[in-house]
């Protein structure tokens, strides 16, 4: 039995975190160690866990009168300006977890991404 293209997509949407914790975090934008578990189907058949890492912290972001001339464009609406900055991934790697099934009856290896660098950049709403 293999996973095919529909079973793939299930994997990725049942990824789960287990044991993520605040604790001992220090401030700033830095890596975190956490686990998933990567489930075949529904019934997690098939399933496999894997140490991977995520950017968690936060960065320094500002907030400002707006110009006048942003004012002026605005129609006087838009009278705070931000400069806001995300804690994100800079590098990342595909890393493999290893689906034991029961009964021994197979393995198969499933690639998901995990965070390698971490750095504070423009926030964008497309990540988040």
């Amino acid at each position: 039995m293999s996973l095919c293209c529909s079973s793939l997509l299930m994997l990725l949407l049942l990824l789960s975190p287990l044991g993520w914790s605040y604790e001992g975090l220090t401030p700033g934008c830095h890596l975190h160690p956490f686990n998933v578990t990567v489930h075949s189907d529904r019934r997690s058949t098939c399933r496999g866990t894997q140490l991977v890492f995520a950017c968690v912290g936060y960065c320094e972001s500002s907030a400002f009168p707006s110009r006048y001339s942003v004012l002026i464009a605005s129609n006087f609406t838009h009278n705070i300006t931000s400069a806001s900055r995300c804690c994100t991934i800079s590098k990342e790697a595909k890393v493999k977890v290893r689906l034991d099934c029961p009964r021994g009856r197979h393995h198969d290896d499933v690639q998901i991404l995990t965070a390698r660098a971490c750095h504070c950049d423009m926030c964008r709403k497309s990540r988040y």
